[in-house]
Formats: C-alpha cells, structure tokens, sequence
C-alpha cells in the first residue's frame, strides 16, 4: 500500500483533498447536536431527574441568571426599576427566549435579597445552551448590560452566557501547531520535512472534527468531545507522522532511494504507528467499562480522530513524500550525501553520551527520579472529585462576577441549589424536617405535577464545598427515610456527586483492566514478564505524578494566577478516566518505541547492557522530540477557554513529560540495567503458548528489489578477509557483525589465529561491518557488497576512534 500511494500520490493527495473538503461542507450544513449528559443509571439523582421530565416536560430551555447591584440605596428605587425593568421587556420580546422572571413580578419578592441591594431575574431560552444562537444571547448580553450605570453593577451568568465568553474556536490547536512547527524545524532543518507531519495531523484533525460533528447528530456525543479529540488527534498525528518521516531521512541518509526508503519507512515505522494507534483506541474504549453515557461520546470522538491520524500517516504521508522527494532531507544534508556518501548507522552525540552515562550509573538515577516522581504524586493523596461551575472562571468574566453577586445577596448555595423530587406522598411535613436540617438555608416547593412534588433546597455552602456532599448524604441516608415518603435527591451538585461517586468506585476496575491488557501486549510483544511488568508499574507512577500536578495547580491554586485560569476547585470527575486512557496509550508508543530497540539487540547479542544503552541512544532523542511536540500542543490547550480543557491539557503535558523525560529516558533504562538478564526472562512453557508479534519485519524484507540477486543460491554471497593490526600482526578473537542499514544483526563471527574471518551475507546491497576486539578500538564501515565475494581487510589502529561505542 506504501509504495501504491508513493505512485499515486496525486490520486491520493485528490481523496484526501475531497474529504476534507467534502465533510466540511457536510458538517458546515449540518452544524452540530451535541448533548451534555450527565445522568448515571442506577443513582438518586438520576431517579429525581426522571420523575421532574415526567411531571414538568416543559422545562426544557436553559435558564441563565441576571443580576444587578446597586452601590447605594435599593434595587427597588424607582431609578433602578426604571432601567432595569425595560431591559427585562425588551429581553423577553426576542424571538428564542421563552420567558423571563422579573423580581418587580408579583411573585417575584424572593429575587431580591435581604438587604435590597441585589436581585435576579431568570431568563428561560426555548432552547438548550448549546441549540441557542450565540448571536441571540449577545443581544441578551448587551441589552442588560446597556442598563448599566454609575453606581449599578449589571452581570449574566448561566449555560448559555459561558458559550460567548469562549475564545475564538481553533485558538488553542493555532498556538499548538506553530509551537510544534518550531520544534520540528529545530529537530530537522527543513522546512519541507517540518510541514509533512503538520499537514498530515491537520488533515485527520479537520476529517475527525467534522466526522464527530456529523455523528453528534446521531448520537449524545458532550460538548467537550471535540475538545479532546483535538487535544489528542493533534498530538499523536503530529507524533505518527514524526516517526515515519524520521526513519525515512535516516533510509535516504544511509543510501536508498527516495521510494524504497519510504517503502521501508512504512513497512517498519508505519507497523508500529498502526500498533500504537490500535493501543491507544484500546486504551480509549476501555473507558466504555465505566458505564457512564457521557463517556461513550468521549470514546467515538477520540477513538475516530486517533483512527484518521493512522490512516494519513499510513496514506497521505507516503503520497506527500513522493512529491518531496530528496526535498525531505535539508540543502546542507543533501550536499552532505553527495560528497561524502552514506553516512555511518552509529549512535553518536549527546543521547550516546547519556545513554553511556545511565550504564554506569544506574541506581543514582534511578533512585533520584524515583524521589523527583514521589515527590510530585504526593498532592494526588488529597485529590477530590467534583465539577468546575462558573465559580471557577476568571474574575474579569461576567458568569464569575454573576456567580459571586447571587452568593453574596442570597447564600453560597445559591449558585447549586438541590432538588427534593417527591412522588406522592406528603410533600409539606418533608418541607418542615428539610427547614430544620444543618446545613440548610432556604426551602421552598413548587406546587405539585401528576403527583410529583419538587422541593428546592438552598444549603449553606457552596457547590463545591465537602459540607454540601455531607448536607446531600444526610438528607438521603437521614432525612428522606425518617420522614417515610419515597423522594429523590436531585439537582446539577446532587448529579455531579453521584458522578465523582461512582467514577471512584469503578475507577480501580478500569485501571486494573488498561493495565492488564498493556502487561499482556507487551508481554507477546517483547516475549518478556519483567518488561510488561516495569511499564505497568511505570505508567502507575507516571498517573500518579501527573495528577499530582493537576491537585496542586488546579486543587491547591498553584500558579493559577500565573496560568491565567480562574479559582481553584475540584478535580473534575471524568478527567481521571479519560487522561488514564490517554496516558496508556501514550505510554505504550514510547515503551514500545524504546524497548523494541532494545529487544532487538538483545535477541542478537544476548548482552542486557549493550542492549539497554544502544536501545536508548538510538531512540531517546526522537522520543523527546515526539514528547516536546505533545507537550506544546497540549499546553496550548490553556488557551480553549474551557476549564475542562485547560485540565486535560496541563494534566497529560505534565504526564508526557514526566514520562519521556524522566522515566522512558532515565528510570526505565536505569532499571533494566539493575535488573540484568533477567528482563528478558520467560517461562518456556509460556514461550510457546504465546503468539508472535512483530510490531517491525525484518529489514532485510523489505530491503530495495533490485540490490538481491537472482542466482540458484538465492542471492546470498559471504564477506571474507583478515584482521591486522597496523603492523601486519593478525587479531585473534575479534567480533565481527554484520548490519543492515537499520542497524539489524545479519551474522556476527570471530576471526581465528590467523586473523581470517567469513561473514554471510543474505544478498547484494550496502552493509555495515563493525569489529571489536579486547585493547583495541572499535570500529565500523559501510561496505557495498555485489553478486560476488567481497574481500575486506580489517586495520585495527590503537590510536583510532571508538566508532562503535
């Protein structure tokens, strides 16, 4: 397929074109349907919630709240009313707005506080907030705003009014893309190289938002959905594309052709993109095991925006390396090659370096990044599930300053007021014992509906506050059975309670069943217990340490104010799940991206040490580049306007950082260089109950066509010759190993006393030969080997370079 859509890249790059196009348009014409469900089967306050939609299926709109103050007098005085009240009329005369409650109506006394000084009126739309134009609650915005005046304070709070307080949509996925456009021409100095994963994540991206667009309309897909399926298409699509084009250079670097090195590029790196991507949608519908209907929606727009970005990266990529051709390397690499030819396979420089300094100091290392990644998990201790309200947004937002009004002229529990849903039975003895419970300031019921009676209930505290949890569970586990009537708690606070409750109790089953699936992937992937193992409990700490994070910023306040969010507050209750998702897959790309390379060695050359430190100095510093790109365009997501967002954005670049930079590049390795051989021990009775897969084919596979040779004995030829040292005198014992240009192990032979050596070759193509030998320096060459042996002497200088290690 690879090479096809090499071929066909103007065909291929039409579909893609087409499609993106095609279901922009569709999604444009469509608009959008998605639906904020919250209700959990099997609670309280979904039962309350069914029992209100059954007596009152009228109230349907989204209610949003305006508040006005005055500095002196009273909000009834004549010079207020006479600004306010036609505002009101002028509100309720829009088409969209079903009804408004103005506290100078008859009934209107109890919206107006204690002190006169602040009252409300509720603005009741037809539609829900996400259905009602924004164009309609602007108007509604500027018409009671234009009541203002010295000394009278006019805010709006509600569902509908936060819609119009959102940055411009595209902001936060804006500053990502350029921050990762900077750090991929920083880590290829071109500018063509840089664009290719760019386009490519944009073009999944834009398919996937609209493709979720267009399923909301069949499906509850949240609001929120499309925020995360941005969050995490951009990144992986960005990270997929950067491992594809990163083996691709290296393939040109080392001397094959444009096609064939996209080819190998695909069939290698594009293998594991595809494992990757399948991990991280496994990951991703491992959510579905909560049985919570808000997640289900996460699950699709997530799960379709990760499948898009394998899909560009396994069609799209190839085609648009095809039209770059050799454009795909920098001029100065290019004038590089053809002056001085393939350059060597040999890690060298800063990542070979540390990776040599890891093997020396293994348990200084891993010790100091054990003690960095406790320290930042401690705070997840005091971690507490809730909801973020709009008492959580920024003081300069209107909602806020709405929300802080009504708590200071009618109660803290004002803004999250809980519904007693009472079927049957006598509702105005339960009104009575509701009046006199702790934690109670206001009770009021409605008139009763089929027989259902709602009682609203305005505790002391505010929404957020443990003692409104305390006030709901006495009121359920106390209150309501004493009274002996069948009635429900309910309410927006009472359904977000009931959300943090059971997302806490199903939570360990859900992390007990992403971790079991990656210990069993990485067990048939690796053929090890003791790898799997190490990246379970790695992913455990690196959860524990990014939520650590996200309670200390978000929890404690932390550098909020240096964020530019807004009060600090609860961890919201769904995050926990959906970043757990996130960070497994994630996780699962970088372990299997550091350790198949050192699977791969070991399997040749039975040593964990050599196999631990070219395992890491070959995959670290693209491991950090994909981790640095994730940690940009994460972070960006600040920027949405939605705290929510701005949650898991901070939360999984914290947890991506962690995870490259400290454990996949230090904790890791330093581990397996304490844990020796044994890394790779397997029961043999498991060895062969276990399936093969290989998340890369053999190189040598998919090696160029026209370098085999088709003679009787397959192509395979030999290398042959003597190692001497400079004066003629032979090397005795010398390993010699025979690599392909992906660095495979092909043969590995040791000379005998007369310095001879033979080393098979499977068929004619470039090589690299690299020797060793005890008191003398490594070293290695490329050799062009044809249809005929080869003959190649060996100089082993004591003064030459170590080229190898």
């Amino acid at each position: 397929m690879a090479r096809w859509c090499y071929r066909h890249r103007l065909v291929v790059l039409l579909l893609w074109v087409g499609a993106v196009l095609g279901l922009g348009f569709a999604g444009s014409a469509a608009g959008t349907n998605y639906a904020d469900t919250f209700t959990l089967p099997n609670t309280d306050s979904t039962r309350a919630y069914d029992l209100m939609e059954k007596a009152f299926p009228e109230r349907s709109g989204d209610t949003d709240t305006v508040v006005w103050k005055v500095d002196d007098g009273s909000v009834r005085d004549d010079s207020v009313r006479s600004r306010i009240a036609p505002a009101l009329e002028e509100i309720g005369r829009m088409k969209g707005v079903g009804d408004v409650s103005s506290p100078y109506a008859a009934q209107g006394a109890t919206q107006i506080s204690e002190n006169g000084r602040i009252a409300y009126a509720q603005v009741t739309f037809t539609e829900q907030a996400n259905g009602v134009p924004k164009e309609l609650v602007q108007d509604v915005v500027d018409t009671a705003q234009d009541a203002e005046r010295a000394g009278l304070q006019v805010e709006l709070g509600g569902q509908a009014i936060t819609r119009i307080q959102e940055p411009p949509t595209g902001i936060a996925e804006m500053v990502g893309i350029m921050a990762a456009a900077v750090v991929l021409f920083l880590a290829f100095g071109s500018l063509f190289a840089m664009l290719l994963p760019l386009v490519v994540a944009i073009a999944a991206l834009g398919t996937g938002l609209m493709a979720t667009s267009l399923l909301s309309h069949v499906t509850d897909v949240p609001e929120v959905a499309p925020l995360l399926g941005s969050l995490i298409g951009l990144g992986v699509g960005i990270d997929y594309a950067l491992f594809i084009v990163t083996r691709h250079r290296r393939g040109i670097l080392r001397g094959m052709k444009p096609e064939e090195s996209a080819v190998t590029a695909l069939n290698t790196s594009g293998r594991a993109v595809l494992f990757a991507g399948g991990t991280v949608c496994i990951a991703l519908a491992g959510m579905l095991v909560m049985n919570m209907r808000f997640l289900d929606g996460v699950v699709v727009a997530t799960s379709l925006t990760v499948v898009l970005s394998v899909l560009a990266a396994t069609t799209l990529l190839p085609a648009l390396l095809g039209m770059l051709g050799m454009r795909v390397l920098s001029r100065k690499q290019r004038r590089r090659l053809a002056a001085t030819g393939p350059e060597p396979a040999e890690a060298s420089g800063l990542a070979a370096r540390w990776s040599m300094y890891v093997q020396q100091r293994p348990r200084s290392i891993a010790a100091g990044a054990l003690v960095v990644m406790v320290i930042l998990a401690l705070p997840v201790l005091s971690i507490r599930l809730g909801a973020t309200d709009q008492g959580n947004h920024k003081d300069s937002t209107t909602t806020r300053q709405a929300y802080d009004l009504l708590a200071e002229g009618f109660g803290p529990g004002f803004n999250g007021p809980l519904q007693v849903v009472v079927d049957g039975g006598d509702a105005d003895a339960l009104v009575s014992t509701i009046r006199s419970t702790e934690g109670v300031a206001q009770v009021a019921a409605a008139p009763p509906s089929e027989g259902v009676t709602v009682i609203q209930v305005v505790p002391t505290t505010s929404p957020q506050s443990e003692k409104t949890d305390q006030l709901i569970d006495r009121l359920r586990d106390d209150v309501i059975p004493e009274s002996g009537t069948e009635a429900h708690v309910g309410g927006v606070t009472a359904v977000f309670k009931d959300f943090a409750a059971v997302t806490g109790d199903r939570l360990p089953y859900f992390v007990a069943a992403i971790i079991t699936l990656g210990f069993l992937l990485l067990m048939v992937a690796f053929r090890s217990l003791v790898v799997p193992l190490t990246a379970a409990l790695m992913n455990l700490i690196a959860a524990a340490a990014s939520f650590g994070v996200l309670v200390a910023i978000f929890q404690w306040g932390w550098g909020t104010g240096l964020l530019g969010l807004g009060k600090e507050g609860p961890i919201t209750a769904f995050l926990p799940v959906i970043m757990l998702s996130l960070l497994f897959g994630l996780s699962m790309d970088y372990q299997v991206f550091l350790v198949s390379r050192m699977h791969e060695e070991w399997v040749h050359t039975k040593d964990n040490a050599r196999a631990v430190r070219v395992g890491l100095a070959e995959t670290s510093r693209v491991i950090n580049c994909a981790a640095l790109i994730m940690i940009c365009v994460f972070s960006a997501f600040v920027l949405s306007g939605d705290m929510e967002g701005a949650m898991a954005g901070i939360g999984l670049a914290a947890a991506v950082a962690l995870d490259a930079f400290i454990l996949r590049t230090a904790l890791v390795p330093a581990a397996m260089h304490l844990l020796g051989n044994s890394n790779w021990w397997l029961p043999a009775g498991l060895e062969k109950r276990l399936p093969h897969l290989a998340v890369e084919p053999r190189e040598e596979e998919v090696s160029e066509p026209h370098a085999r040779v088709g003679d009787a004995d397959g192509g395979s030829t030999v290398i042959h010759g003597f190692v001497r040292t400079p004066d003629g005198a032979p090397v005795e014992g010398a390993a010699l190993t025979l690599l392909s240009k992906g660095g495979r192990q092909l043969d590995r032979v040791t000379s005998l006393a007369d310095g001879s050596y033979i080393v098979s070759v499977p068929s004619a193509g470039s090589y690299l030969l690299a020797v060793t030998a005890v008191e003398h320096p490594s070293r290695a060459r490329h050799v062009m080997v044809g249809a005929e042996p080869l003959v190649y002497d060996v100089e082993l200088a004591e003064d030459e370079v170590d080229a190898v290690n």
